[in-house]
């Protein structure tokens, strides 16, 4: 039996964005099922599992796992001997670290900044909170990047299990124009050009539901338009 990846909408699931682009860019091939998000019928479709009607959830044959980052770490575990984050024991710890961050905190940055794939923002106003959320990220960026033993893009030199955890924040980014240095754009940058996050957002920006929760009001000098490709 194949492994089975069921996801929310792609326009907003954030969670449902990591294990997905892990397993696409790490070539681990999966079935997937994309459950539509505050629909009659979602908590239904969604009791058959023990995520409490809560998306991802990943199904390994009896297994069932949920929550992006025990996702990912069983992948690494099962399906890439471990590989999933920086072998040198340090920049493994620090990977850990930060991919715990991310899950657990910058709240502010998360509702202020809502993933939407289908629209381009500009002259958002952040919070004071949010700001230092902003910067709190970019350091983290640059730390890693000082740790890692390999050469490339990415945080670690190689694709890390760190890397999936923070996509949904450069899409955010990318999205509300947030103003960033340039090792940070460059980043954002390496994150948007990979070809499965392409192939997201694209699917993202066909779907139809419009989920009023995740989407902001806008005020003032925001404006807003449909992201392009």
């Amino acid at each position: 039996m194949s492994l089975q990846l069921i996801i929310g909408n792609k326009n907003y699931s954030s969670w449902s964005l990591r294990p997905w682009v892990f397993m696409q860019q790490n070539k681990i091939a999966f079935t997937e099922e994309r459950v539509a998000l505050y629909e009659q019928d979602t908590n239904k479709i969604l009791s058959r599992y023990r995520s409490d009607f809560k998306v991802p959830i990943l199904i390994d044959d009896e297994i069932e796992v949920w929550d992006s980052l025990s996702i990912l770490e069983y992948l690494s575990e099962q399906y890439m001997d471990g590989s999933g984050y920086p072998e040198d024991i340090e920049a493994r710890a620090l990977a850990r670290s930060v991919s715990n961050e991310i899950h657990s905190s910058f709240m502010n940055v998360k509702n202020e900044l809502p993933m939407n794939c289908s629209k381009k923002f500009s002259h958002i106003s952040l919070s004071l909170e949010a700001k230092e959320e902003v910067k709190r990220i970019t350091d983290i960026w640059q730390m890693c990047k000082s740790k890692r033993q390999t050469q490339g893009e990415w945080l670690f030199g190689d694709y890390s299990i760190a890397d999936a955890m923070f996509a949904p924040i450069a899409l955010r980014f990318s999205g509300y124009n947030i103003k960033l240095d340039d090792n940070a754009q460059a980043y954002v940058q390496s994150v948007l050009k990979q070809p499965c996050v392409a192939e997201w957002m694209a699917q993202g920006r066909a779907e139809k539901e419009v989920i009023q929760e995740d989407e902001i009001t806008i005020t003032g000098n925001v404006t807003v338009e449909t992201w392009k490709s």
